[in-house]
């Protein structure tokens, strides 16, 4: 190794020493490939190349959900109708949700949980706060066109058990 090398390494190990916090911690600092650049995930994949998570509510009450990833879909031309019928066909068929076989019929609304980056609800099984997030109006709009990014995360349950949920929001063990 030259000696220019050797002097980089000292010198790099010796600033590590001195930024060593109390107690014998390193300081927390994450390093990017380009420290310039940190684009948020909603705007680092296409619409048309988009990743959403569709949680599947079976009971508001007991917070029964499951999560459906849904990578790959275009935001740009599927629509609101297609993405529910996308997500009885999963919940039917699928394995591992079995437990949501026999309600996948019954799932008829989607509402906005999250977008990404955006502030989330302290309820855990649905954003209660935002009665206009609910897609239910025209399904025939595309999701992009409803407003979605990529990362969003939608819930798709009963519109019934849902406004009853509204009504007695307590839950139960």
């Amino acid at each position: 190794m030259d000696t220019a090398a050797s002097t980089t390494v000292a010198d790099d190990a010796q600033e590590q020493l001195d930024t060593i916090a109390p107690g014998g911690f390193h300081p927390f600092r994450p390093r990017l490939h380009d420290e310039t650049e940190n684009p948020e995930t909603n705007t680092a994949r296409p619409l048309t190349d988009a990743v959403i998570t569709v949680r599947i509510i079976k009971s508001f009450a007991y917070r029964s959900m499951k999560a459906l990833v849904i990578p790959h879909i275009d935001l740009t031309s599927v629509t609101i109708e297609e993405l529910e019928e996308k997500c009885r066909k999963e919940v039917a068929s699928t394995p591992s949700f079995k437990a949501f076989r026999s309600y996948a019929t019954k799932l008829d609304t989607i509402k906005i949980y999250t977008r990404a980056h955006g502030s989330k609800t302290t309820n855990l099984i649905i954003n209660l706060d935002h009665p206009e997030w609910l897609l239910d109006a025209d399904k025939g709009r595309t999701l992009a066109d409803a407003g979605l990014e990529n990362e969003a995360e939608l819930s798709f349950f009963n519109r019934e058990d849902y406004e009853a949920f509204l009504a007695d929001p307590t839950t139960k063990w």
